[in-house]
């Protein structure tokens, strides 16, 4: 075997490749010359004095996300009103460029039609005009998959009643966490004018595992009480049961409430317990809700208005698109370098692509 193969790129010894078991080869710290690798602990040392800088970068990018939060707000403020119907925006207000650009491109005779039919419209029975924008965030749940798969039927009819949905940051000295707030006028369903979920986080490396510090990490929830009226609430359900008695062989039928698949068991979360053995159904379940509590913040709440007409699907549709091609070729490449490499026996060096940048 070629001894540039064996040692590889740098000059070190590539332990799998003197094994006869690639499978079981060990590190390759531990087939490193005393002296090396005495430096690499020194260079381990300085990573873990990157990971605990890089920590404290994070804690003041949460005080940013803070600090413009509190200039966002008054602009959600604003949405929120308009979308309730409490305020009406003016003209001006109500200008957008797509409306010109349309009107520019219609005919002068589809303009003319178009004014007959309003002229039509004007002198029939007025009908009432819609309040704000009504189900605006039902809509919204309906349209993005992460939220539709969570939403039943019976949710419905009280999704209707939220009004806004709020992101609130931990106060300063505090712990890292964000509160979503889900705001509902007064209905028949609960009592709750607010419900909320907090999302506890950890900007700091692991003791045992510090190279694995990537950011912020959702870490626990915790949801809240709902204080549904009498027999509204949609989170169980009431199921009858026969019963024959063993001794006289009666039957008596009993009734009892099971667990029911709703939206608002969002505010009654997975448990996250230290140092406790999960099974695979509740990690599942826990990194399923840490990733809807995280799109709520990053995605839905800044951007309502494009998820609701639909703008912001057709982004993350033609990203996830993005991602397959380059997989795609990506698996081409990998297949053609293979054939390349049986019929050549000086096989070209595989190019190094850039790591892709992980959104925090």
């Amino acid at each position: 075997m070629d001894d540039k193969k064996a040692k590889g790129d740098q000059g070190v010894p590539n332990p799998c490749v003197q094994m006869d078991r690639p499978d079981t080869c060990p590190t390759m710290e531990s087939m490193l010359p005393k002296a090396v690798k005495r430096r690499v602990h020194a260079l381990k040392r300085l990573q873990v004095q990157y990971a605990n800088i890089e920590a404290q970068f994070y804690e003041e990018v949460h005080e940013l996300e803070r600090k413009y939060a509190a200039l966002y707000q008054p602009l959600f403020d604003q949405r929120q009103e308009i979308v309730a119907g409490t305020v009406e925006p003016t003209d001006e207000e109500c200008e957008w460029n797509s409306d010109r650009e349309e009107e520019d491109e219609l005919a002068e005779e589809i303009k003319e039609k178009a004014a007959i039919e309003d002229v039509k419209k004007e002198e029939a029975v007025p009908m009432e005009e819609p309040k704000g924008i009504p189900e605006f965030w039902l809509t919204i749940f309906k349209r993005v998959d992460m939220l539709s798969d969570l939403l039943q039927e019976h949710d419905e009819p009280i999704l209707k009643h939220l009004k806004d949905i709020q992101v609130k940051f931990s106060e300063p000295g505090q712990p890292m966490s964000f509160t979503l707030e889900f705001h509902f006028e007064p209905n028949g369903y609960f009592n709750n004018a607010i419900l909320t979920k907090v999302y506890k986080m950890k900007s700091e490396p692991d003791a045992s595992e510090p190279f694995s510090f990537e950011g912020p990490e959702i870490i626990d929830c915790e949801g809240c009480k709902i204080d549904w009226h009498k027999g509204k609430d949609v989170t169980v359900k009431t199921i009858k049961k026969k019963q024959k008695h063993k001794g006289r062989g009666t039957v008596r039928t009993v009734t009892k409430q099971v667990p029911n698949d709703s939206f608002f068991n969002f505010f009654s979360p997975v448990k996250v317990l230290p140092d406790a053995e999960m099974d695979e159904d509740s990690e599942y379940t826990i990194a399923t809700d840490f990733e809807i509590g995280h799109f709520f913040r990053e995605r839905i709440i800044p951007r309502a208005v494009l998820y609701f007409t639909g703008e912001a699907l057709e982004d993350d549709e033609s990203f996830d698109d993005d991602d397959l091609e380059e997989e795609d070729e990506e698996e081409l490449d990998e297949d053609s370098e293979d054939n390349d490499d049986e019929g050549d026996s000086h096989p070209k060096k595989q190019e190094i692509q850039p790591a892709e940048c992980k959104q925090q």
